[in-house]
């Protein structure tokens, strides 16, 4: 149980946190869209990278970040710049992508794609206080400790949840070939309405604890 717990809970974890629309697993499904499956998961692969250590940073410094309000703080503030950028770029200057072109999934490469999907998850800071405030939940229900056996596995529990919704999204979007038209047209102001929103949730906590 030591092992499996923590394990359980961090794969519940990421299924909860990463199934609703987001800007990693939107991507995903674009990238499977426009280059294919297999660039997809490349990209997939990138984010996975990233999230493993943001997970792992996050739960080693849980108890410090807890006693220390002000870091969270400076991350929100972070993520809040970041995502107005990103909201201004989707909505008014990202180009609509052409996939009437079968080069175009040749052209990319697996190891750009790689590279994009550390950068987009590498941008997003909400991880590290949601994998915060769930690790010292579950520790504080003493089904989870601070220690290297339990951190690990809770570790590769997110991993694992997280690759498991976006491999639903690669393919379920994958599978919508039909529909595709519709839905590339309206990626960018999907994303860029999901930032938005990210960032008013983010200015509004913002305003709430200085005010």
């Amino acid at each position: 149980m030591r092992v499996f717990l923590p394990f359980f809970f961090g794969y519940l974890a990421a299924v909860v946190g990463v199934i609703p629309p987001g800007l990693i697993n939107l991507t995903a499904a674009k990238v499977s869209l426009v280059d294919g499956k297999k660039r997809a998961m490349v990209f997939v692969l990138g984010a996975l990278f990233v999230i493993f250590f943001q997970t792992y940073i996050s739960v080693i410094f849980a108890q410090y970040i807890d006693l220390h309000n002000e870091v969270v703080i400076l991350l929100r503030e972070i993520g809040l710049i970041i995502f107005i950028v990103l909201t201004i770029y989707f909505l008014k200057f990202a180009k609509k992508p052409n996939i009437s072109h079968e080069e175009h999934a040749v052209v990319k490469s697996k190891r750009s794609r790689f590279f994009v999907g550390m950068f987009i998850s590498a941008i997003n800071f909400f991880p590290i206080p949601y994998y915060v405030l769930i690790s010292m939940t579950i520790a504080s229900y003493g089904v989870f400790t601070f220690q290297t056996i339990p951190e690990c596995t809770f570790v590769f529990g997110v991993v694992l949840g997280s690759s498991t919704i976006f491999y639903l999204y690669v393919v379920f979007f994958n599978k919508m070939k039909s529909k595709a038209d519709y839905f590339i047209n309206n990626m960018n102001k999907m994303i860029g309405t999901i930032t938005g929103i990210v960032a008013l949730f983010t200015l509004f906590n913002l305003v709430k604890y200085y005010f």
